[in-house]
């Protein structure tokens, strides 16, 4: 039996188009919310098998980074 469980939660700031964030590809602000959320859990990358995430459109990086 696979156990499910959800850990830990986290998302990136709220900016506005052209703002502070403008700069920051769509797929590293990823990787810093899972790295936060991790570290919030005290898990390693390691004991994770699946994570879901939610994304907006964003310019010029695809239909669908999240996937």
């Amino acid at each position: 039996m696979t156990d499910i469980v959800i850990v830990s939660a986290a998302r990136t700031a709220v900016g506005k188009f052209g703002g502070s964030l403008a700069k920051v590809a769509a797929p590293d602000l990823g990787a810093i919310v899972i790295k936060a959320a991790l570290e919030r859990a005290g898990v390693s990358p390691e004991q994770v098998s699946d994570v879901i995430m939610g994304q907006v459109l964003t310019a010029a990086s695809g239909q669908n980074v999240a996937r």
